[in-house]
């Protein structure tokens, strides 16, 4: 259904005022400034050209008949470029070398889309303007094949996903991650404007959780002090095997423990009840029990003080067994943006 555009000419001149007052100071509170337009009924332009006379001229830019005196550097087409390209793409798309925003690269994108040239300063002061926020990045690898990626999503798992229904097997999704005594999640009070500082104890100790996660909404787990080795994964396989009344399919990543010579001549061993997949390459987003890690780390062990190994050791079994017996929660890791192909 199309949104029918106001008419801004049909306004009084102060009503209009209050609404591209109101619009600019939206998207500077974090909203895009196309949802907000959407909102209001005016079209796209509307707001890039607003954004543009605020830019120029402030608050008193945007009052009806108002000139600011200085010539405009962008106007809102432009403008609109710039945060479409910001929001949209990444700077190696725009034929960069690195793959973060910074002012700095904005404002040479600038000069080479439009050949105004801007300080590093007068980019911060538009890319706030425009609701933008300098953020630490949710990193991908750079050696990821989105390709592959979406191969898998589309292709490679609905067919794992036939197949485990036509044998009647369940299909679980395999991870190891570490753990340290010095793990701290969440945020503390404060005085405001002085960053808190977490005093380490000196004494650091670490331990190794592996489990597997299924749609179904099972965990199954094991820790281990020291290294993961293919004995181990070997080890976990048989908890994971141990009463298994249907073949099981198991998704994990390429690491080579899990490709090793032992690892799969141990698999053969369950004669065919036990069939393993392997995630692409460097895409440990695509597996859900990233979200249990998560979950384990962040809602419990981040936030208890430790001191000693044994101690680690029974906090994080504490919070494996308490995940355990919430299949519901298990089930929501699969329902996480990444992981949500797994459900189609």
């Amino acid at each position: 259904m199309h949104m029918k555009t106001q008419d801004g000419r049909k306004l009084n001149s102060k009503t209009l005022e209050e609404i591209r007052t109101r619009a600019v100071q939206r998207v500077q509170d974090g909203d895009s400034p196309e949802a907000v337009i959407k909102a209001l009924g005016f079209s796209r332009a509307c707001i890039y050209n607003w954004l543009a006379r605020y830019r120029a001229g402030g608050w008193n830019a945007l009052k009806t008949g108002s000139r600011t005196g200085r010539p405009k550097k962008l106007g809102g087409q432009q403008i609109a470029w710039i945060y479409r390209t910001v929001v949209d793409k990444d700077p190696l798309q725009m034929k960069f070398n690195f793959a973060l925003w910074t002012r700095s690269m904005v404002g040479i994108m600038i000069k080479r889309k439009y050949g105004i040239k801007l300080s590093e300063s007068s980019v911060g002061r538009l890319l706030r303007q425009l609701g933008l926020s300098c953020q630490k990045p949710l990193y991908r690898a750079y050696q990821q094949n989105p390709e592959i990626v979406k191969q898998w999503k589309e292709e490679v798992f609905p067919e794992i996903k036939k197949r485990a229904k036509k044998v009647g097997a369940t299909i679980y999704f395999q991870d190891e991650s570490g753990i340290r005594s010095d793990f701290h999640s969440g945020k503390t009070w404060a005085i405001k404007g002085q960053t808190p500082v977490i005093t380490a104890t000196g004494a650091r100790f670490s331990l190794n959780m592996v489990g597997a996660i299924s749609t179904r909404g099972k965990l199954r787990f094991m820790v281990v002090k020291g290294s993961v080795t293919s004995e181990k994964i070997c080890d976990f396989l048989d908890k994971l095997m141990h009463n298994a009344e249907n073949p099981i399919f198991l998704i994990w990543d390429g690491h080579p423990t899990h490709r090793s010579k032992k690892v799969k001549e141990h698999i053969a061993l369950f004669d065919g009840k036990l069939e393993v997949y392997f995630l692409p390459s460097y895409s440990p987003e695509l597996n859900p029990i990233e979200q249990a890690w998560n979950n384990v780390k962040g809602h419990g062990i981040g936030r208890r003080i430790v001191f000693g190994p044994d101690q680690l050791k029974a906090v994080v079994l504490s919070q494996l067994r308490k995940l355990q017996k919430l299949p519901k929660i298990v089930k929501s890791f699969f329902r996480h943006p990444d992981c949500a192909y797994t459900l189609v």
